[in-house]
């Protein structure tokens, strides 16, 4: 019975497993208003870094400090990337619909500015959540580091891919997208 012991290994697997969950919960929950997605991102990415150097203490105390101390710069940046997105989006839609002998052209520079915009975005959040830094030198870092680091930004939008993929293509699974969709591709990046 030793397995079942709170020093055991399937007993640290589960109370992780436990956290990221809870955290993926509070992510969405603070998620709802849109204006605090950067906040709570940044928060989720936080605590992330804390589970996967198993420093995590309490979850949800260190979260909403995360939360608040980051505030304000976590609105700013949330709602420019939100902005960049939708600006591309609508682009995209109407480079698509519009007949132009070019479009091709324009899609793949499009397509292009995107997954740049994805490279930093992919580093916002963590680099807000570890550094203290104004607005625009985060982005900055978080582009840099997204460039420098190209290998593992790929494969960590990869990881941040699956989870609405899954909620898309496998609609049985929702329930398992909405407890782990962000903390999991979030603590296996960190």
């Amino acid at each position: 019975m030793r397995f079942l012991e709170l020093d055991s290994p399937l007993m640290q697997a589960l109370n992780k497993l436990g956290d990221l969950m809870w955290l993926n919960v509070l992510t969405l929950i603070c998620c709802i208003p849109i204006v605090t997605i950067g906040p709570s991102l940044t928060a989720m990415h936080y605590i992330a870094l804390k589970i996967a150097r198993n420093e995590e203490g309490y979850i949800t105390r260190d979260f909403f400090k995360s939360f608040r101390a980051n505030l304000r710069q976590g609105i700013i940046i949330g709602l420019i990337l939100i902005f960049v997105l939708v600006v591309l989006a609508g682009d995209f839609f109407i480079i698509s619909y519009s007949g132009l002998e070019f479009s091709s052209i324009m899609r793949s520079m499009l397509m292009a500015i995107f997954f740049f915009v994805m490279f930093t975005a992919m580093f916002l959040f963590p680099v807000l959540a570890k550094f203290e830094n104004t607005v625009l030198n985060t982005i900055k870092n978080a582009f840099i580091i997204g460039i420098a680091q190209l290998p593992k930004t790929i494969l960590m939008m990869v990881l941040f891919a699956i989870p609405p993929l899954l909620f898309i293509y496998l609609p049985q699974i929702i329930p398992i997208v909405f407890l782990f969709g962000l903390s999991v591709p979030a603590w296996v990046s960190a």
